[in-house]
């Protein structure tokens, strides 16, 4: 019988940041204690900053398809996906070695939308890892800068709904690259009316005022119906050059997942008794009477007292 372990799937369009996520939240939870494992997924990913410890290139890559098949770089994608479907048992395999070990799992998915909006084999691929007693939440990054244009954000919420109701994972949306957020102009409303996707209505507004989507405002303001009578689609933020960022979006994931629920980790709920635990002693009560002492300070002393 397979052990329960946990892990994330993180996706999202190209050029959101997943790859770089996957090295940083590695980096991060290991110098908290945990036995992380990479997973690359995305059969078109050759420039890694790290070396995943699971490949998918050991099996099937997109050049050599593109080749041999003379598809194109969607379609050679789509056929990559869905042969490692069919041949998830080699991928399984390797990841049994892992999951004895009781490691955390991280999944580099790639990041072609229609995977995860309509097409099937990344859903039954995750239902396979399901099956193998993961205890998975879905990761979806997006760039932050959609924020700066109304009809741009619309097809985000549109997309990240699609991939939650395809997905059916617990779901985690986030707005990446948070340090850039307003590198294209000031944003029109609070970042709150973003993360909590507030009354959309308003957008509505900035699409008439533009001359191209000023046409297609009726169809903004359907979709924008579908968006609110669902009413699923909210965001997280994260920075990943900041540790206070990482921390709270990772609190996110493992309330989702279950890891704090799971019986594998004896970290609390409250940040600086989890902080504690990983280092092996309480923080509280090493600090000065009514010191002004940052997470951002406590992050530092933990991983830095890691051997």
């Amino acid at each position: 019988m397979s052990k329960t372990v946990f892990g994330q799937i993180v996706i999202g369009p190209p050029g959101s940041g997943k790859t770089t996520y996957c090295g940083a939240i590695k980096e991060f939870l290991s110098g908290v204690g945990r036995k992380v494992v990479i997973v690359n997924m995305d059969p078109a990913n050759e420039t890694m900053p790290f070396t995943p410890d699971v490949d998918i290139f050991d099996l099937i890559n997109l050049t050599d398809v593109m080749d041999k098949l003379k598809l194109g770089p969607n379609g050679g994608l789509l056929y990559c996906m869905e042969f490692l479907e069919k041949n998830f048992e080699v991928i399984e395999t390797k990841l049994k070695a892992f999951q004895e070990q009781e490691c955390y799992f991280i999944f580099d998915f790639p990041g072609q939308v229609e995977l995860y909006t309509h097409h099937d084999s990344v859903k039954n691929i995750i239902e396979s890892l399901i099956k193998l007693d993961f205890r998975l939440a879905a990761v979806h990054l997006v760039d932050s800068h959609y924020c700066n244009d109304a009809a741009k954000f619309i097809s985000v919420l549109l997309t990240s709904l699609s991939t939650m109701l395809q997905i059916a994972l617990p779901h985690i949306n986030v707005l990446s690259k948070m340090d850039l957020i307003e590198k294209y102009g000031k944003l029109a409303f609070s970042l709150d009316y973003y993360t909590d996707v507030l009354d959309l209505n308003y957008l509505l507004q900035d699409v008439k005022e533009n001359e191209f989507m000023k046409k297609f405002t009726s169809l903004n303001e359907a979709l924008i119906g579908v968006i609110q009578d669902y009413s699923l689609v909210s965001f997280n933020t994260l920075d990943v050059q900041r540790k206070e960022s990482m921390l709270k979006l990772m609190q996110v994931i493992d309330k989702a997942n279950g890891y704090f629920y799971g019986g594998l980790s004896t970290e609390g709920d409250d940040v600086m008794q989890m902080m504690s635990n990983a280092v092996g002693s309480d923080l509280r009560f090493n600090q000065p009477p009514n010191s002004d002492f940052s997470i951002e300070q406590v992050m530092e002393e933990m991983i830095n007292a890691k051997p």
